[in-house]
């Protein structure tokens, strides 16, 4: 298995699939998932000549579970070691959700030299907890709620939340077992402090200064039906923050769009890093 170790000693397990001398994507996963997330998403860029790059974000999967570090300064940080570990350029780098804001808080924080293109799908960016100047936002009771969860009985918190709204199968009835199994076999995967941390990395972290920094092409896929990461305060919004992004709304999409829609989202992700 491959690993870096950053500066504090922190492993960082990656994935890294199809030819080398391929254009670089790198795939960034949502909270509590790991590297596995994008697994197919990976396989599909990488048997079309890609090179696909996925990380487990610390505390999660295989990569060390921190005790400190599991906020949103050190996650960027930590995929720029990776990066420069690699020596990867041109990347096109596509977050979903918390890997979105991941994603964006890489370039606010370390610039776009090594970037070519930015995608963030169903990402928590530009900012999801409602305060006073973000006043469309969701109130801190919901994330408290998470966090709470989280402490009394996370295998529940993953259960419910894989066969209910993340994957909107509380809307369809139709997402298979399978799928849901694996969002909470992931998330049991990750570490309890690093879960419980890395929702107010997701949630109170405010992206807007790392979305005006974006300055590489960007696409924002989004759905209208998404109810973990509204749609209204976030990827619509993030589309008018990112200097000329474009913007795809899947009609009736959940979160998880990488499962539910993958053939759609494969596609569109295809056209843009090779457009």
């Amino acid at each position: 298995m491959s690993y870096i170790t950053t500066e504090d000693g922190t492993q960082i397990f990656y994935k890294d699939w199809g030819p080398a001398d391929g254009p670089v994507v790198l795939l960034s996963h949502g909270w509590p998932l790991n590297s596995d997330a994008w697994e197919a998403t990976a396989l599909f860029f990488a048997g079309n000549g890609f090179r696909a790059v996925a990380h487990d974000r610390r505390g999660h999967g295989k990569s060390s579970q921190t005790w400190n570090g599991n906020e949103m300064d050190t996650y960027a940080d930590d995929l720029a070691a990776l990066m420069d570990h690699l020596d990867l350029r041109d990347v096109t780098m596509i977050g979903h959700s918390t890997g979105g804001g991941e994603v964006a808080h890489y370039v606010g924080r370390h610039g776009s030299a090594r970037v070519a293109k930015v995608v963030l799908v169903s990402a928590v960016p530009p900012l999801m907890v409602r305060q006073d100047d973000n006043p469309g936002g969701l109130p801190v009771e919901v994330f408290d709620g998470i966090r709470a969860g989280e402490a009394a009985n996370r295998s529940q918190l993953y259960r419910d939340l894989a066969d209910g709204p993340f994957f909107g199968n509380n809307r369809t009835g139709d997402v298979p077992q399978g799928t849901r199994d694996a969002f909470w076999l992931q998330g049991l995967a990750s570490g309890t402090r690093n879960a419980y941390e890395c929702i107010a990395a997701f949630s109170a972290t405010d992206f807007r200064p790392d979305l005006a920094k974006i300055d590489v092409p960007a696409l924002i896929v989004h759905g209208d039906d998404d109810q973990i990461v509204p749609f209204e305060i976030s990827g619509k919004l993030s589309a008018e923050l990112i200097p000329n992004a474009q913007l795809i709304v899947y009609e009736g999409g959940a979160h998880g769009l990488p499962d539910t829609d993958r053939e759609r989202l494969h596609a569109d992700l295809l056209q843009f890093a090779r457009s």
